[in-house]
């Protein structure tokens, strides 16, 4: 069912649009290649917000797609392109956050997107030859491996000019284990004139070896796209394979479902409290988030086998149960949080040198956050109250009240409270999930699919809205497969907020937003 503004907007377009339908709530509009630029000026002008974009081939052509949300409404707007000369106006010069993505399409099946603002790669680096496309039908998925890939030394960042401009490179290796990613920047003195990133250095292939897979290794593949949103992404990738396979899950394997993402965020949260203390030398806190986040962790180990709680989901349903003593345990241990997460906040209201690093440090304007599509804590803290569990409504949060916390001031203390709000909302939204519990299955019956049936699952993970692409192939297997994490659209507006900041700021300015280098290294 179209809503006003579709009807208003489809009427208003100067081209054809052949309107389908990809999901429950997702619309899918197919045009002219030609229009392509054109529909995100017009979607723009009407307040449509940019999601995701991806492609794919078939048989002798590309259908590429982009996503687009307003109101909680979804739209995938979709073309084909001959493979004889795929060409497609950018819509990046209209939204920014379409950049990297058009990108990586460009990258990964050699399409050409006519007018785009940034014509340097950004997934290929070396690995692969000039006119080698790793998504296209006919590349082998184990590829033609070099014993060394080249190092990547040519990417042209921006250079500095004028008296005492110089550059910083940082990474792409660093000083403890998190993943490769690289930052160049210009300075001042110790003021930031710009930042680059420099990302994809460990492209795991998720995209590529997703093809072929039965729905139950599907799942598996997702729950690894990034390992601290094995729920979400897990959730996501389920819930576009029910759709099209047209199954509903039962009402306590959705609850359930939603007692493990609020559980995720919960630690996720906590943790990033913790490091976000730690960069600015409050040691204490920091060891004080991190036994809060381990506790809870190991209660994930204790009553549902994984303290991360990976490959708990599965489509259909979920692999275990919550028990009565478990809920019970549960709604125990959210006492307790509660109590020790107020204690440690007040130590740090009183700590005035840690305001005096957070308070003002790594702005984000709402005008940019908007711009760049940025979402989740971090759009939030800018004033963007978009959140999936509310706008557009799925099971089980369609049953219960969700309160979406919100800051204004855009600096890193607005991450940091904004994070301490969600948890206190989880907090509250598991406790809704544990009452609503009554007896049931946790698990619907598969049905195939037919082939070439595709849906969209969109879900709310901590980071923000998680988007996955599925469509299935003959035999119950998946043709295709688009994970778009948060980070994709967080990691540059990292590169906003760091300006005017000092250069010994950055550690804290990135930690407050924390993307995942996974999640965008498909």
């Amino acid at each position: 069912m179209k809503t006003n503004w579709m009807i208003d907007f489809l009427s208003g377009l100067s081209t054809d649009i052949t309107v389908g339908q990809i999901a429950q709530a997702t619309h899918i509009w197919h045009i002219e290649s030609q229009h392509w630029q054109k529909f995100a000026e017009q979607a723009c002008a009407q307040a449509l917000r940019w999601v995701a974009g991806w492609a794919e081939q078939r048989a002798d052509e590309f259908l590429v797609n982009s996503c687009f949300e307003k109101q909680g409404a979804y739209i995938v707007l979709r073309t084909t392109l001959s493979q004889n000369k795929p060409e497609l106006p950018s819509q990046a010069t209209v939204y920014p956050a379409a950049n990297r993505s058009e990108r990586h399409t460009q990258d990964m099946f050699g399409i050409q997107f006519i007018g785009h603002p940034d014509a340097r790669k950004w997934t290929r680096h070396l690995a692969w030859s000039e006119h080698d496309y790793p998504l296209r039908k006919d590349f082998p998925v184990q590829g033609e491996p070099q014993d060394i890939t080249p190092p990547d030394m040519e990417y042209d960042f921006i250079k500095g000019h004028g008296e005492g401009v110089y550059e910083i490179p940082v990474g792409p290796v660093h000083a403890g284990i998190i993943e490769p990613g690289h930052f160049r920047f210009l300075a001042v003195g110790e003021l930031i004139l710009n930042l680059e990133e420099r990302l994809a250095y460990v492209h795991k292939g998720i995209e590529k070896i997703a093809e072929g897979r039965t729905p139950e290794q599907l799942a598996l593949l997702a729950g690894r796209v990034s390992g601290d949103t094995t729920v979400g992404h897990c959730w996501a990738a389920c819930r576009a394979m029910e759709q099209a396979a047209g199954i509903d899950i039962p009402a306590r394997a959705a609850l359930i479902r939603g007692i493990w993402a609020e559980r995720e965020r919960v630690a996720n949260h906590l943790g990033d409290m913790g490091a976000i203390c730690n960069d600015v030398a409050f040691t204490f806190a920091q060891m004080q988030f991190t036994r809060l986040r381990e506790l809870w962790l190991r209660t994930n180990a204790t009553l549902f086998g994984h303290r991360l709680l990976m490959d708990r989901i599965i489509p259909g349903g979920v692999v275990c149960d919550i028990s009565d003593h478990a809920a019970k345990q549960i709604k125990q241990e959210i006492i307790q949080l509660r109590r020790e997460l107020s204690d440690v906040i007040t130590t740090l209201d009183l700590n005035s040198s840690l305001e005096d690093r957070l308070y003002t440090a790594g702005y984000l304007s709402p005008h940019i956050a908007e711009a760049f599509g940025a979402l989740g804590y971090v759009a939030r803290a800018s004033g963007q109250q978009f959140d999936v569990r509310q706008t557009a409504t799925y099971a089980p949060y369609d049953q219960v009240k969700v309160r979406v916390p919100c800051e204004e001031q855009g600096d890193i203390a607005s991450r940091f409270w904004v994070r301490h709000k969600e948890i206190n909302a989880s907090l509250h939204l598991i406790e809704d999930f544990i009452d609503l519990l009554n007896d049931g299955e946790l698990l619907t019956a598969w049905q195939v699919p037919a082939a070439n049936s595709e849906s969209i699952g969109i879900v709310e993970g901590w980071r923000g809205e998680i988007v996955s692409y599925v469509r299935f192939g003959r035999d119950n297997t998946i043709d295709r497969f688009y994970p778009r994490d948060p980070s994709m659209l967080n990691w540059p507006v990292l590169e906003k907020l760091v300006l005017d900041n000092i250069v010994p700021d950055f550690p804290v300015c990135n930690k407050s937003l924390n993307g995942s280098y996974s999640g965008n290294d498909l």
